[in-house]
């Protein structure tokens, strides 16, 4: 059976289109109707308004006081007497999150030092907003209830004795921990000033407090294995591309390296670190440098940050293909399991080349939407990047909201029959690499004078379809796959290395056949030279 490309008639691409737009926007309406339901708006200073909340935490309340004192806290009384303190830990220690913003939390202390109730007011969380429910959040925040504040307070670990241990948040760890820092440290700050642990053993509270290092320092340490790995890998990946002309003279090694490489990409990076790039990323770098641009908020998620680095520097040196192509987990599972489909026979359906050139800008419009969005708002920007599967497929796993399921489905689905449609059409991550990659120092890709003209083969076994009629490979759309790269140096498929293997099978055969007309010219006159004298000695006697 053919396996060969067959092209879309147009009827079929505008039904795919209009599918994808009702699962897109059922997917996005779900995303804004959790995040407009569920999140508590911003306080003001206003500690009063939480009455609610803090009559959940103590059920005799009759009154709550105005946010005073250092730090600031405010006095919960019932019955005429005071039955514990509430504060904002944004109000005492504003850390900033993976946002760059403080997250605020209302937190409840009673009169023995314990931690009554915990309940996050305000957030502007990228990864809670698109990936992680309300529900899942205040679940983590209910398991500081009953906390002694003088317990050291451990995200994740074992239990040990002066150690109070919490579960993270699968997804939002880097959250999980700012959280942590901020309720465990303004905990004990408010106690100790109220003179709650007064008279009560203070060596607990001397190990929480001997830990001063900023929260990305923490991370950092926390992360030291993981950060090793992904050190290690991105160190192979820079010794592949510099000796990409080796490994594209060697076809099945480059790609057992390759597969290798982009299962590691999914499992590790993608499953195990959930490392996966967004296109959020680029929109808060880009206001924290027009606003308060901090090192601090980008360093808090040390596997983010040193990705950003390298592809930073790919960018500069090879374009946007060595992230595309090599460093995204969901690229690299559209890639595999095209290859798969391959494989098993799986006819591929490709777009008419002037539909497949004007989708090619779908994606800047999208990206150009997402920017718009941010300038007004952020949060709205985040909601509408669930254009990006990412989270769906790669950081939560598919455990989401079925529209969100069947939107990242319906792309792996496409993935079989057009080898990284996503990619190549929506991304808009993609388009946001691809506009400073045009100033890219090197040209790593080599070409020859034939390519395009006459010779079509790279163009038309490049899958993304990067390589003009001419010849040209675009930047702008290469994932540096280097398959060229294996044809450039392939003896026997490349027409300029075939046509001068023939001359060079020519010209050795031309020599053969001139050494043999001297070896048969010189064979004669030899035998003569032997038999001459012979002959005269026999004709004296």
């Amino acid at each position: 059976m053919s396996t060969g490309p067959v092209t879309v008639p147009l009827r079929v691409l505008w039904w795919c289109a209009l599918l994808l737009a009702i699962v897109t926007g059922s997917a996005i309406a779900a995303g804004t109707g959790d995040a407009s339901d569920n999140a508590v708006p911003d306080d003001g200073g206003d500690i009063s308004r939480y009455y609610v909340l803090v009559q959940a935490f103590f059920p005799a309340a009759d009154h709550i006081g105005p946010l005073a004192g250092e730090p600031p806290a405010a006095e919960v009384h019932a019955a005429g007497r005071v039955v514990g303190y509430v504060y904002l830990t944004d109000h005492i220690l504003p850390i900033p999150a993976y946002s760059g913003k403080p997250i605020s939390t209302l937190v409840a202390l009673d009169l023995e030092g314990h931690i009554a109730g915990v309940r996050i007011v305000h957030h502007e969380e990228p990864i809670l907003l698109a990936g992680v429910s309300e529900q899942q959040l205040h679940a983590y925040v209910a398991q500081y209830q009953g906390i002694d504040v003088r317990d050291r307070i451990k995200v994740g670990g074992r239990p040990a004795e002066g150690m109070a241990i919490v579960d993270a948040i699968s997804g939002a760890t880097i959250t999980a921990m700012v959280i942590n820092q901020t309720i465990a440290k303004t905990a004990q700050r408010v106690a100790e000033a109220r003179g709650l642990l007064d008279g009560l053993d203070a060596s607990p509270v001397a190990a929480l407090s001997d830990d001063s290092r900023p929260i990305w320092r923490l991370v950092w340490h926390e992360r030291q294995f993981r950060i090793g790995v992904l050190v290690t890998a991105l160190v192979a990946l820079t010794l592949i591309l510099l000796f990409q002309d080796w490994l594209a003279a060697r076809p099945r090694l480059l790609l057992y390296v390759r597969d290798g490489f982009l299962v590691f990409t999914v499992v590790f990076i993608g499953w195990y670190a959930m490392a996966q790039l967004s296109v959020i990323n680029v929109l808060t770098f880009v206001h924290a440098i027009g606003r308060d641009f901090r090192w601090e908020t980008f360093l808090i998620d040390p596997l983010m940050f040193i990705l950003w680095s390298f592809v930073a520097m790919t960018l500069l040196l090879w374009g946007r293909g060595v992230y595309c192509g090599w460093l995204c987990p969901f690229g690299a599972v559209q890639e595999l399991t095209n290859q798969l489909a391959r494989r098993l026979g799986v006819r591929q359906w490709e777009f008419p080349e002037v539909v497949h050139e004007r989708l090619w800008a779908l994606k800047y419009i999208v990206l150009l939407i997402l920017f718009g969005m941010s300038l007004q708002s952020l949060q709205l920007a985040e909601q509408y990047a669930e254009v990006e599967p990412f989270k769906t497929a790669v950081t939560l796993r598919f455990q989401r909201e079925w529209g969100y399921v069947i939107y990242a489905a319906a792309l792996l689905v496409i993935s079989i029959v057009n080898r990284k449609f996503y990619c190549k059409y929506v991304c808009p991550l993609g388009a946001a690499l691809a506009i400073p990659a045009r100033h890219r120092l090197f040209d790593w890709l080599r070409r020859r004078k034939d390519c395009g003209k006459p010779c079509q083969i790279c163009a038309n076994e490049c899958e993304v379809r990067a390589i003009s009629p001419t010849g040209e490979i675009n930047v702008n759309e290469c994932h540096y796959c280097l398959d060229c790269q294996v044809t450039f140096w392939n003896e026997g498929k490349c027409p300029p290395l075939v046509q001068r293997g023939k001359r060079h099978a020519r010209g050795a055969r031309a020599r053969e056949l001139a050494q043999e007309m001297v070896l048969s010219f010189r064979a004669p006159e030899s035998s003569d030279t032997e038999s001459g004298p012979d002959s005269d000695d026999r004709a004296s006697r």
